[in-house]
C-alpha cells in the first residue's frame, strides 16, 4: 500500500492529510514531510489520519519524533480522526496521555 501525504497551509496552522498504511515501507515519506513543518516557530500542526486503516510502530516512532520537534520549537502537534484500530496503537503504549489526540472514529456498536 502507498502513502500519501498532502499539506495544506491555513494561517498558522498546517494540516497533514494522510492517505494509506504508515509502515516500515512509507514512514520516511510521512517523516520527511512532518518533520519539517514541526521545526517552524509557534506552528500548529494538525494530522488528519482518517484514511489510515493501518500503523505500525515505525509510525509511532515518527508521531514521537514530531512530538520532541514541537516541543523544541514552541509549536503544536494534534493527530485528528484516527480510526479505532490505529488509536489503539496509542492507546496501547500509553502516547494518547501525551499526545494530543481530538476526534477519534471509534466503530463497531460503542
Amino acid at each position: 500500500m502507498n502513502l500519501t501525504v498532502n499539506v495544506v497551509e491555513e494561517n498558522e496552522k498546517s494540516i497533514l492529510n494522510v492517505v494509506g498504511e504508515i509502515d516500515a515501507y512509507t514512514a520516511p515519506k510521512l517523516k520527511e514531510t512532518l518533520l519539517p513543518l514541526t521545526r517552524a516557530e509557534g506552528k500548529i500542526i494538525e494530522v488528519n489520519l482518517e484514511n489510515v486503516n493501518y500503523m505500525d510502530s515505525t509510525g509511532l516512532g515518527v508521531f514521537i519524533s514530531a512530538l520532541k520537534s514541537t516541543k523544541e520549537s514552541n509549536s503544536k502537534l494534534m493527530l485528528v480522526n484516527l480510526q479505532e484500530r490505529v488509536l489503539r496503537i496509542f492507546e496501547i503504549t500509553g502516547l494518547d496521555e501525551i499526545m494530543d489526540i481530538k476526534a477519534a472514529i471509534r466503530g463497531g456498536n460503542e
